[in-house]
Parts: structure tokens; sequence; C-alpha cells
């Protein structure tokens, strides 16, 4: 469905995500022209290319066993079987099974060349196309893409990002954003940019070089300060009291001293006593001797 010729333009901004004078697009590609049957077409293709078939069963002509005749033909009373690998038998072959396959579909250059610049125009009349200045990351950095993408509010949408030619540090900041993704626009397919929700161009791939502006950043809002509760402050401003000091330590006198010695003397003279008292205990205690008795 080919439509009067349009011109378009984008909003442009830094890498940091501040804005600047808006651009026009290429008119060659982005002309207005939306194949709606085409871009359908280029999508199934791409999804079914996508596929892996690997899936595969055996025959019986690949299953292991059955090469003798189960019983004879005839006086058996059974019906007729050749082979045990048969299919109505257990452990027999799959008849119209999966086998390996290609699920490829082919779809014309020109077809695939229509279908990407329908899909380039569907975003463009929606104003979903945006065009940064450049992208020059010397290392990789998530918190920088996450940070853009946060000042333009497109942190909660799908965005495609187009750099012009391979960057491997702009891929690998925004690998671990699942819904950001990050390819050269020479790469890009129908498919890619009908899932995103916003394309993201860098410059110099569609022929703009855009002279650097400096970034200004974001307004903060100013911190609330912290008022602590009454109670609080009452305390705070209630004046310390001086820590008091301790007591010396009183000298011990020259009689507690000497105390221990005489405890330990009467223990001396006690411990020896005992066994005195012990003795004579012992001689009151023994019987008098018996008087001898006298010979006839």
């Amino acid at each position: 469905m080919a439509e009067s010729i349009q011109s378009f333009d984008a909003a442009a901004y830094t890498a940091n995500g501040t804005e600047r004078e808006r651009v026009s697009l290429p008119p060659e590609l982005f002309d207005g022209t939306v194949n709606m049957p085409v871009m359908h077409q280029a999508v199934r293709a791409f999804l079914a290319n996508q596929r892996q078939g690997n899936a595969a069963t055996k025959t019986r002509g690949f299953v292991v066993g059955g090469n003798q005749k189960p019983w004879k033909q005839k006086g058996t009373g059974r019906a007729r079987q050749g082979s045990t690998r048969a299919p109505n038998w257990v452990g027999g072959g799959t008849v119209f099974g999966p086998i390996p396959r290609d699920y490829g579909q082919y779809v014309p250059r020109q077809v695939r060349a229509l279908a990407r610049k329908s899909a380039f125009n569907a975003r463009a009349r929606e104003g979903a196309v945006l065009v940064v200045d450049r992208f020059e990351f010397d290392t990789p950095r998530t918190a920088r893409i996450a940070a853009m993408l946060d000042r333009l509010g497109l942190a909660e949408r799908k965005v495609l990002i187009l750099t012009d030619g391979v960057k491997s540090n702009v891929h690998l900041s925004a690998r671990n954003l699942p819904a950001v993704h990050v390819m050269p626009y020479s790469d890009v397919s129908t498919y890619h940019l009908l899932w995103s929700d916003v394309v993201m161009i860098e410059g110099p791939a569609i022929g703009h070089t855009l002279a650097p502006v400096p970034d200004s950043e974001p307004m903060k809002a100013p911190k609330a300060k912290k008022t602590a509760p009454p109670a609080k402050a009452a305390k705070k401003a209630s004046p310390r009291k001086a820590p008091a000091k301790k007591a010396a330590p009183r000298k011990k006198s020259a009689g507690k001293k000497a105390a221990p010695a005489r405890s330990t003397a009467k223990k001396k003279t006690a411990g020896k006593s005992r066994p005195a008292a012990r003795k004579s205990a012992r001689k009151a205690t023994k019987p008098a001797a018996r008087p001898k008795k006298k010979g006839k």
C-alpha cells in the first residue's frame, strides 16, 4: 500500500540524555511507506528461521533387534508376524514420526528491504524514533545506559539501540537490561523494529554528523532536613552531667596485714594439738590388764 511521500524529523539527544535540536530523517528511507502484508511475511520467515529442526524418531528400519521371524507363518493360530520391531509391537519403530528437517523460509532481498523500510516508517509515524549524536564508551557500564533511559523516561519501555557499526562496549553495557537490545544499524530486521517500542539510532548511521553539545546535569530536588522529635531535642539541649570521680582506694592498715599470720599460727597449733589429744584418748580407752593366775 504505497502512500504519498512524507518527511519526518526526530528528537535528538546526547549519549547522556541531554536534549538538542531536532534532525530530519533521510527521505530515501523514511518516506511514509507502510506495507503490512510484507511485514507479516518477513516476521513469519524470521521466526521460522529460528527453529531448530533436530527432533528425530526411529522407524522400524533403525530400531535394534527383530532380525528373525517370531514364529512360523502358518499352523499356530496366531496372526502372521515378520518382526518384533514392527510398529504394532512394544518397542517397535515409529510411523510418520518427526525427522530432522529445515523450517527455514526464503524471502527475496527486495521484499526484506521493503518490510524493513515499512517498519521504520511505522515507528516514525508514532514519533518513536530518536537520534543520539554518538555513543563513545571507553568501558562497559550498565549504569550509564540505565541513567540515560531513566532521564528520557524510557526505563519501562522496550528500546532498540542501533549503533554505527559494531560497538562492543555499548552492547555489554545494555546486556543486563532485559528491555534493551543493542545491535548494528546494518543488521536490524523487521522483527526487531516491530518488537521495540522506541528505536534509538546513532547519528552517523543515518548520515548525521552532529557537533558535540555540553551535557546539562538534571536538577536534583533539595533534600529535606530531618527535624528531631521534641523529646530528643530536649535531651540534647540539657547539659550533660559531669562524670563522678572515682573514690581513691583505701590504704590497707598494718593490723590487717598481721591478721593472716595469726590465723595461720592458730591453724598450725591446732594441727599439732590434735595428734596429742588422740593419743591421750587411746590410753584412756585401753582395757586394764588381767591379773595372772597363780599356778597350783
